[in-house]
């Protein structure tokens, strides 16, 4: 029998970004709650993930400026990169934001247990010999990076991101092993910083998830910016030379470099915790949910990396709002996983909401798909940054049932991510071209592409041409 002290309304395991957000919620909304964490409240996404990787990012956007600054008039020397002074600032932008987080846990009375815990009953969650009883349960135990069957990652010359985050040195060459986000946003650290970089990937095309005028656009820029990639070709093995690695391919191609970054992606975390004991259903790995990412259990939930779902740090607040708003009563409304922003913060950026234009058709009928992209060469800010790239609509025309809206914006250029919240207000409340060609974007800014796309897309453009 647990302790009465230690009965809650709602008891989650994990503190990352689906954990803590469904914590907050649930103390907003009067609930009793335990946030169980075996290390630091803000887990993945603000230690080994989304904020100290976009700090490098800035760093290396700042490195590029420096190299480049003649072309703007200013004369500037890049003595080199200072790692220790990148991490400093990178390791600042997070023990910030963590402070504020323990702050946030503290003033709504959340209580927050260090520790490992198991689900030891569907209704329990033990943690160093302790038992905490939840009249719901939530799992939020994240992800890790994964690897290739007979790869070891060795943290030395075989690395992971979260190794690749503590880096004291710039290496003079690095193979990132796949082409997806994570692989994308490292390579343009790397080459920014000054290493030679080839990316290796299985499938057809660079960040594969998006529309492939985006991928194309995306490997037209990392040509120009001297990074290598090798497409459609597979990893069959790695050997250690005297200077690091040999990485081998399907193809037959071998690249030398001095480390190999393993990036394919990251699988849940999930082994060991008595989920399958306690009756929670998995697969391979990740626990099923419904649409209010319920699991197979009563009043045991699951969110974030952990679930299928996308494994973007804004999804996991979504999802653990939702969670805490439904063990509520209010009723909320489940996430449409196709109205999330995603963003490739490499340089340039990738950023998108809706379909991609081959989804559209598939879903709608190729017949149905029109597509227009608006090149940013027209676009006055992004001539400013000397930046190039493309906004793509996808819109349905003669749907049955469907108004004219647009279902897909896609976006590549430096910044276009700080874009991406308007084109989810496009999707997400079914706006035609002409309901968006009706605002009026300041100029000059990057948002006025947008404007013009839709004006464009609506039959009345503006500064484009045929």
């Amino acid at each position: 029998m647990a302790e009465a002290g230690n009965v809650f309304d709602v008891v989650i395991l994990g503190g990352g970004s689906g954990g803590y957000a469904c914590a907050f919620r649930a103390a907003d909304l009067g609930l009793n709650v335990a946030l169980i964490e075996k290390a630091e409240v803000g887990g993945t996404c603000l230690h080994r993930g989304c904020i100290p990787t976009k700090a490098l990012l800035h760093a290396a956007e700042v490195a590029d400026l420096s190299r480049e600054s003649a072309s703007f008039g200013v004369n500037t020397i890049l003595n080199g990169i200072d790692m220790p002074g990148v991490n400093k600032y990178k390791d600042g932008v997070v023990a910030g934001l963590y402070k504020g987080l323990q702050g946030i846990v503290k003033a709504r009375k959340i209580t927050f247990v260090a520790g490992e815990g198991v689900l030891s009953a569907p209704n329990q969650v033990t943690v160093n010999g302790e038992v905490y009883t939840g009249r719901n349960v939530v799992l939020a135990t994240g992800s890790a990076p994964k690897s290739l069957p007979g790869l070891q990652i060795d943290g030395q010359r075989i690395i992971s991101s979260d190794h690749a985050l503590k880096l004291d040195r710039v290496p003079a060459s690095v193979v990132v092993l796949g082409g997806g986000v994570i692989g994308c946003e490292f390579a343009s650290v790397y080459k920014s910083f000054g290493a030679e970089v080839t990316i290796v990937e299985f499938l057809p095309h660079l960040v594969p998830l998006e529309d492939e005028n985006s991928s194309k656009l995306l490997e037209r820029a990392f040509r120009r910016r001297g990074i290598k990639f090798e497409i459609d070709n597979g990893f069959t093995g790695v050997d250690y030379t005297d200077t690091g690695v040999r990485v081998h391919t399907a193809k037959g191609k071998d690249f030398d470099a001095e480390l190999l970054l393993v990036a394919v992606g990251r699988g849940p975390v999930s082994a060991g915790l008595g989920f399958e004991q306690a009756g929670v259903q998995t697969d391979r790995g990740y626990v099923k949910v419904n649409e209010y990412c319920q699991t197979s259990v009563q009043n045991v939930y699951a969110v974030g990396d952990l679930i299928p779902t996308l494994q973007l740090a804004h999804v996991g607040f979504a999802e653990g709002i939702l969670v805490a708003e439904h063990i509520a009563g209010l009723n909320p409304r489940p996430v449409d996983y196709d109205g999330v922003p995603r963003v490739t913060y490499s340089n340039p950026e990738v950023a998108s909401c809706g379909l991609t234009e081959a989804r559209a058709a598939e879903k709608f009928g190729a017949e149905h798909v029109k597509t227009l992209s608006y090149n940013l060469a027209g676009n006055g800010k992004s001539k400013i940054l000397k930046t190039q790239g493309e906004v793509k609509l996808v819109q349905i025309q003669g749907v049955a049932g469907e108004d004219d809206r647009v279902v897909g914006i896609h976006m590549v250029g430096d910044r276009v991510g700080e874009l991406v919240a308007e084109a989810q207000l496009i999707y997400n409340w079914d706006a035609t071209p002409l309901d968006v060609a009706q605002f009026i974007h300041a100029h000059p800014t990057q948002g006025e592409a947008l404007g013009e796309a839709h004006l464009a897309l609506a039959g009345k453009p503006l500064h484009v041409h045929d």
